[in-house]
């Protein structure tokens, strides 16, 4: 009879982990090792956190040992594609992670209109790609985001309305469940679980690739961004919301306060900007659209021209560098009148310093003529999306900022509608456990608990805005 103790959870813990640094083929990385404050880094700098162990996905055969490594040890696990989640959901304190930056790989089937990308691939990576085939696929504004993430969350960007949601995009993804299944989801294969992937966020597995339909971009887009001071801003909202109204699908609005670094050469007073993007070829029209808008709201600088494809996405990525601190809020609205307007103002008329942006996003157009219940994602029904983002150096900012964006935050909830963005949702120290009922309603949070229920009945995937499985204690 063997009498043996079991051994202690830790040292099983450190026998599965010695295991699997001789199963993956990138690298395990430990606190004592080197390299392992680095790689635990991700973009939010106030997400400083600690796994016991980060693995570095050397190809996408990595992903079934560090699944199986989670349920064998029960450590938390968090999965990164870019690193770039605001939530800091791509690291956990005292759990494994699961790397898969280094996996960046995009193929582009320029007769067939696809691109496939793994799941570390940048929105950089992606532009790079299909620009070279005078391609697009729709994604985020920021470049240095992760793929993975956008989709899985949505992707609002410069061509949502020409084009809509990254999500609406994809074709299909290749899925790894908390069990170690492999399977295809499609519109014709898996469906429910491909209904889910596109807007439910990362609750039902490790998407190991993404295949998405891209459309024709050819030769440099049409880009403008019109300048306004303080002084100038509700005339200019007024103006905004009325051209807003009757415009065609390819013309792409978001419009941002910002105060912005020296290096750009605008002075340390906060500016609000009308940028548009023009999804068409033909470029005469948009000129006459933005000529519509500046005669009716005259900047007090402007820049319109013909700009690539890959340089209009990464223009902002230099406010956003890795280590950045952040927490952001966003809210859905239809309404841009003058009660509206004077609330937008108010707040974002505040903002003197360098570290906080609020952009309102139009939406409409081909994003709004998605059926409603197509996808996951929580609500079309609203015009506009507001997101006040914060990108600050400092420790020392962290409450005041923080602060800042939870209070405008409140001042837009008379107008708030049902159905906030996953992608920007910053971390809460006590989540609310019913906040994903009320951002997706009744009819999509129970479609989305029985996906998790199939596929992540024991919360493997926790590590992101969660659906709780209903037999859990949080439930």
């Amino acid at each position: 009879m063997d009498l043996t103790t079991p051994p202690p959870a830790e040292d099983h813990t450190a026998e599965v982990l010695n295991d699997l640094r001789q199963q993956l083929s990138g690298p395990l990385l430990e606190p004592h090792d080197p390299g392992y404050d680095e790689a635990r880094r991700v973009w939010n700098g106030m997400q400083d956190l600690r796994p016991r162990a980060i693995a570095r996905a050397g190809s996408i055969a990595d992903i079934d040992p560090v699944l199986a490594a989670a349920r064998s040890t029960g450590l938390v696990l968090a999965v990164r594609g870019g690193g770039h989640n605001i939530a800091g959901h791509g690291s956990v304190e005292g759990g494994l992670v699961l790397d898969l930056g280094g996996l960046r790989r995009v193929t582009v089937d320029a007769e067939a209109l696809l691109v496939t990308a793994e799941p570390g691939a940048t929105l950089a990576d992606i532009d790079q790609a299909t620009a070279a085939h005078g391609l697009a696929v729709p994604v985020g504004v920021i470049s240095q985001t992760g793929i993975a993430g956008l989709t899985l969350g949505g992707g609002v960007g410069w061509l949502t309305r020409s084009n809509g949601l990254t999500l609406d995009n994809l074709a299909s993804a290749d899925v790894v469940t908390a069990t170690g299944e492999h399977l295809h989801a499609g519109p014709e294969e898996n469906g429910e679980l491909f209904w889910g992937l596109r807007g439910g966020g990362g609750n039902f597995g490790v998407v190991a690739s993404f295949t998405f339909r891209a459309r024709r971009l050819p030769g440099p887009v049409l880009g403008a961004n019109l300048f306004y001071r303080p002084e100038h801003w509700k005339e200019g909202l007024q103006r905004f919301a009325a051209w807003a109204t009757d415009l065609p699908e390819d013309m792409n609005p978001i419009l941002s306060f910002l105060v912005f670094p020296p290096e750009f050469g605008l002075g340390a007073a906060p500016w609000m900007i009308i940028g548009c993007a023009w999804a068409n070829a033909d470029h005469q029209p948009g000129l006459e659209l933005i000529g519509r808008l500046r005669d009716a709201a005259p900047p007090d600088q402007d820049e319109v021209g013909p700009v690539s494809w890959p340089e209009w996405q990464s223009a902002m990525d230099g406010l956003f560098p890795k280590g950045s601190r952040g927490y952001w809020k966003n809210a859905s609205f239809s309404r841009l009148d003058d009660e509206v307007i004077d609330v937008v103002i108010g707040f974002a008329s505040k903002v003197a310093w360098q570290g906080t942006g609020i952009d309102i996003h139009l939406l409409g157009g081909a994003f709004a003529s998605v059926p409603e219940q197509a996808t996951a994602y929580p609500s079309r029904a609203s015009r506009y999306l507001l997101n006040i983002y914060g990108f600050w150096p400092s420790p020392e900012d962290d409450a005041r900022l923080t602060e800042f964006a939870r209070a405008a935050h409140g001042r837009m909830q008379p107008f708030a509608e049902q159905g906030e963005y996953l992608n920007f949702l910053g971390s809460e120290e006590r989540p609310d456990v019913q906040a994903a009922r009320l951002t997706y309603g009744p009819d999509k949070y129970g479609r989305l608990l029985s996906l998790k229920q199939r596929y992540d009945p024991d919360n493997l995937f926790s590590r992101n805005h969660n659906i709780v499985p209903s037999r859990l204690p949080d439930a």
